[in-house]
């Protein structure tokens, strides 16, 4: 075997050392997600102390079960459906009043003013929505409760005025709607009770 031969094949196997190296590298790098990795420098192949990076989604999946929580929402459709049930119940007793829909973490869904509405009403809408979905009462219960504890006021985002009723599903609060502009909070909250109620059709 000439030098040049032997100089290429040290060569090639220094090559081969550093690939098998860089190989491991990117083993052990992988490996920091899934599980302890121990490098084989000379074979380039690397052996798991723990549950293959192929079995990772599966273990991923199973470990974060028990980290996980589902809820219940309404849809888009479910809640225009019933903040347009609530705002035609007010139409047909000639009251201008805003409905607000929102979900069970108190975001807003739909908001409807209605023609002739006044500026303040959809902005209380909404707050009487939050309100009776975070306590999941209807807001005219919840206004009593303000005697005892007079500090629920200065909850942000709430109103303790009657217009805002739940949705319920189980017995758990799914959503809440809100009515604001009627002359009373017995109107406000008898229009949301009629939004409610469409769900139920």
């Amino acid at each position: 075997m000439n030098p040049t031969t032997k100089t290429l094949t040290h060569t090639a196997g220094t090559r081969n050392k550093k690939l098998a190296l860089t190989a491991a590298a990117l083993a052990v790098a992988a490996a920091g997600t899934f599980g302890v990795v121990t490098a084989n420098a000379a074979t380039g192949t690397a052996a798991t102390g723990a549950p293959a990076a192929s079995t990772a989604p599966a273990t991923a999946t199973a470990a974060s079960t028990g980290n996980l929580t589902t809820t219940t929402h309404l849809t888009v459709a479910a809640a225009t459906h019933a903040a347009q049930a609530a705002l035609d119940a007010a139409v047909k007793e000639n009251q201008k009043v805003s409905v607000a829909v929102v979900d069970r973490d108190g975001n807003t869904l739909v908001t409807l003013r209605g023609d002739g509405a006044g500026p303040q009403s959809p902005e209380s809408a909404v707050r009487k929505a939050y309100t009776a979905v975070s306590w999941n009462a209807p807001t005219s219960e919840l206004a009593k409760r303000l005697a005892q504890a007079p500090n629920l006021k200065d909850i942000p985002g709430t109103l303790f005025l009657a217009g805002g009723a739940p949705v319920q599903a189980k017995g758990a609060p799914v959503a809440g709607v809100g009515v604001a502009g009627a002359p009373s909070g017995d109107l406000d909250e008898k229009f949301a009770r009629a939004g409610v109620a469409a769900l139920n059709k």
